[in-house]
């Protein structure tokens, strides 16, 4: 990124420049709705290394958000705060606990002896002197305003990233991603589906993708909609070519993962489908561009084993409607005319950032 780096390297950092530590070690998407908050840190710590604790596979992602300075390999299991960090050499001049309410996650930043403790209050850490936490906050809008708490200025909306170089491997296709990170948010593969039948029926391409454990899952919905194997990209693409995909696509229909995120990442039409939690705590932002399918109801469980059922009240015909006012938008070149409005300036060629403390 700023400078040479070295995406399975490690070193020690610092060189005697001061640095901050954020902790976000969790998923495509929770990494996605924290850039943010990233770029408020980087903005705010110009001279400063800021060092990222998450997954190493995100390095790339990380160094596209033009924040991370490097790569902190750090991962607990599922969603749990990791058990320590591998962190050497002097304490960081500010840790910031971009992972979760605590206490967990304050204690193992404290333990490094930060100069300074970004993060939210709890009361089992009386010590950390942030703002409180509000369960039904979006996700985007936390981490902005526990920053804000700090005097650091945030904008939520700053999520876009910028074009993947490489090209699409499948230009204007209909990405269908029938995955997620628990099976409650999956909505049934035989809906998905009916959904690629009735696209290809209209002359679209569509193509369908997965996570490295989901190769089942593709496969299965490919023999269902009759898909070419030249059209299934399941088994875990790397983030370039994933990137490149979903930058390329006409559109993409997920539920409520990380392949969602970047489709706003990327200004991608898209469609996602919502179940256990609302869109109101993890949906796109207000644009034409993007859709948010949900039937309210009660709250459900993220992490579940089955379908939520309000994820089973979207249809298929529910899934194309949404698509046909995206496609209704394009004709109109109302999504071209957005986009010039709130494209970004292409930042500076990066490489990824360096993993290691």
């Amino acid at each position: 990124m700023r400078g040479e780096s070295d995406p399975v390297g490690g070193g020690n950092g610092g060189g005697g420049v001061p640095r901050v530590l954020v902790l976000r070690a969790l998923g495509l998407g929770d990494l996605l709705a924290g850039v943010p908050a990233l770029r408020a840190l980087r903005r705010a710590y110009p001279g400063h290394e800021l060092v990222l604790a998450a997954p190493a596979e995100l390095a790339p992602v990380a160094a596209a958000t033009g924040a991370v300075d490097r790569v902190l390999p750090a991962a607990g299991p599922g969603r749990a705060v990791p058990r320590g960090l591998d962190w050497t050499g002097p304490p960081p001049d500010v840790a910031v606990d971009l992972h979760g309410n605590g206490p967990p996650s304050h204690r193992l930043l404290s333990r490094l002896g930060p100069r300074r403790l970004l993060a939210f209050a709890h009361p089992e850490t009386p010590e950390v002197d942030g703002p409180p936490w509000y369960a039904e906050e979006h996700e985007r809008e936390r981490w902005c305003r526990l920053l804000r708490a700090y005097g650091i200025d945030a904008d939520p909306a700053d999520l876009r990233l910028p074009r993947p170089p490489a090209p699409s491997p499948a230009p204007g296709a209909v990405v269908l991603h029938p995955g997620a990170g628990a099976p409650s948010r999956c909505w049934p593969v035989e809906r998905y589906a009916a959904v690629a039948e009735a696209l290809r029926a209209r002359g679209r391409r569509v193509v369908v993708t997965g996570g490295a454990d989901e190769a089942d899952l593709v496969a299965r919905l490919a023999k269902l909609a009759g898909l070419p194997d030249t059209d299934l990209f399941g088994g875990g693409l790397p983030y370039d070519r994933l990137s490149a995909l979903v930058a390329g696509a006409r559109a993409v229909v997920s539920g409520d993962t990380g392949v969602a995120h970047l489709a706003v990442a990327h200004a991608t039409p898209s469609v996602t489908l919502f179940g256990p939690v609302p869109p109101s705590r993890w949906g796109p932002p207000p644009h034409p561009r993007h859709r948010a399918l949900w039937h309210p109801g009660p709250d459900g469980d993220p992490h579940g084993h089955r379908t939520d059922p309000a994820l089973l009240r979207i249809t298929p015909d529910a899934v194309l409607g949404a698509l046909d006012e995206l496609d209704a938008l394009d004709e109109l070149d109302v999504l071209d005319e957005l986009d010039a409005l709130d494209a970004p300036d292409a930042p500076d060629t990066q490489d990824a950032p360096e993993e290691g403390p």
